[in-house]
């Protein structure tokens, strides 16, 4: 595996690192080799390390800008192991873009966005899922999302990750060795042990992909594409979901003509939302499009929410198919349920009858779409954290080379086998940050605000 990043920036950065809008308290921060002697010119005292001090904040012409609080913390005992001051002003933001703009007059620059974080991933504060942590915690959106997000920056994730990683490094060891053997049959050399060593490390990164998953989707949350035969009920779940009248509602076959986005949070998961035109044969130009651009949508949903009319489930079932064919989940919702005989009303895994105008079984299908989309554990429960894209793909990947390492074993191609497995190894590092490409970190702080 490559060596982290170990880049030491000579400047001294700064920015405000509260959030926009005025305040009672305001705070800016500054990190670098010149934040103490800035911050001790702009207070005109020297400044303790980790003490509070009352001070007025002045100009380079001894003119008052403010009075507040100045706290210095030295490095490396600061959030980003470099020497840290933070000044705490009135929230008022002309006041607080003078205390920047005067702290760049005295040497320092305006921080980039996701700096401070990233200077700390780069002097070992934290890895990379422990920082991107701090941006998912940041934007936690419900109680569930915060605690998974306050999980993963104490390290939950990175933990197992480094687990699994350790692991696949002492066989990769193992094999690599055995190679100077190539005349010894495998399994006296502890052929039976790389074996068993591998398979128990590829289960443990099963295990880690699907807890994965679940909180890629508790932090993004979930494509969900509502869809279905006109008049089966579709805008009128969308706004029994989001609890408001976001779709016009009419018994007019075609009323839905272009598809609309709603963003609703159901017990942790949130899910985006989108009603789209009635699949049907026919129809004028416009509605065409309509279900054109439905079709569209399906394409790069995680789940479709397939409404039926359950009083004709047949015809509905025929008009969806070949546009549900490729979506990885669906949830079939009989809607109109209160027009059937209750003895007769059956739910399943995959299948659950409501009422969306009279709001019945919406429980249920929360329920039902918690579980099936793995995201019915208790909240805050083990081994539940915030996870991204990037880090589901990477483990994805070390599991199929882990899959390709472990079968050349089995068949004692040593040399290919200690290939795959440094290939499963380097794509585990990617994710805490061991191996990570210079325009990769990039792109991960950038998306941070400025001020962290």
């Amino acid at each position: 595996m490559g060596e982290a990043v170990n880049l030491q920036p000579q400047d001294t950065i700064a920015a405000i690192a509260t959030a926009p809008g005025a305040g009672g308290v305001g705070i800016v921060r500054l990190s670098g080799p010149q934040a103490l002697s800035i911050a001790a010119r702009i207070c005109r005292c020297p400044l303790q390390p980790r003490r509070a001090h009352y001070a007025r904040f002045r100009d380079e012409q001894a003119q008052l800008l403010d009075d507040g609080i100045a706290l210095a913390f030295p490095a490396p005992r600061s959030f980003t192991g470099e020497d840290v001051v933070e000044l705490q002003a009135h929230g008022s933001p002309v006041v607080l873009r003078q205390l920047v703009a005067l702290a760049c007059r005295l040497g320092a620059r305006h921080a980039r966005p996701g700096e401070f974080s990233e200077r700390a991933f780069l002097n070992g504060k934290f890895d990379l899922t422990q920082a991107e942590a701090i941006a998912d915690l940041i934007a936690a959106a419900d109680v569930r999302s915060a605690r998974a997000a306050r999980r993963a920056l104490d390290g939950a994730f990175s933990t197992r990750v480094h687990g699994v990683a350790d692991q696949v490094l002492a066989l990769r060891v193992h094999v690599e060795a055995a190679i100077d053997f190539a005349d010894e049959p495998l399994d006296t050399l502890g052929g039976a042990a790389v074996r068993q060593g591998l398979e128990v490390a590829q289960t443990a990164l099963l295990g880690l992909i699907a807890d994965a998953q679940r909180g890629r989707r508790l932090r993004d949350g979930l494509h969900a594409v509502i869809v279905g035969p006109p008049n089966a009920g579709k805008s009128s779940l969308l706004n029994a979901l989001a609890g408001s009248e976001r779709a016009i509602v009419t018994d007019i076959a075609g009323t839905t003509r272009d598809v609309l986005r709603e963003s609703v949070h159901l017990d942790g998961l949130e899910l985006t939302l989108v009603d789209t035109a009635g699949l049907r044969e026919g129809g004028d130009a416009i509605e065409r499009e309509g279900m054109r651009r439905a079709r569209a949508e399906l394409q790069r949903a995680d789940i479709a929410l397939v409404v039926l009319d359950a009083t004709a489930l047949q015809a509905g079932r025929a008009a969806v198919a070949d546009a549900i064919a490729e979506v990885p989940k669906r949830l079939w919702i009989h809607n109109k349920a209160d027009l059937l005989d209750t003895a007769t009303v059956t739910d399943t895994d995959d299948t659950v009858h409501v009422s969306a105008m009279h709001g019945q079984g919406l429980q249920r299908l929360q329920r039902t779409l918690h579980a099936l989309v793995g995201m019915n554990a208790p909240e805050g429960g083990e081994g539940e954290f915030t996870a991204r894209a990037r880090h589901v793909t990477a483990l994805e990947l070390a599991a199929t080379h882990l899959a390709l390492g472990l079968d050349c074993v089995r068949h004692e191609r040593l040399e290919l086998a200690a290939e795959e497995l440094r290939l499963s190894h380097d794509a585990l590092g990617e994710i805490t940050g061991v191996v990570t490409p210079d325009a990769l970190l990039g792109h991960i702080f950038s998306t941070f605000c400025i001020g962290k």
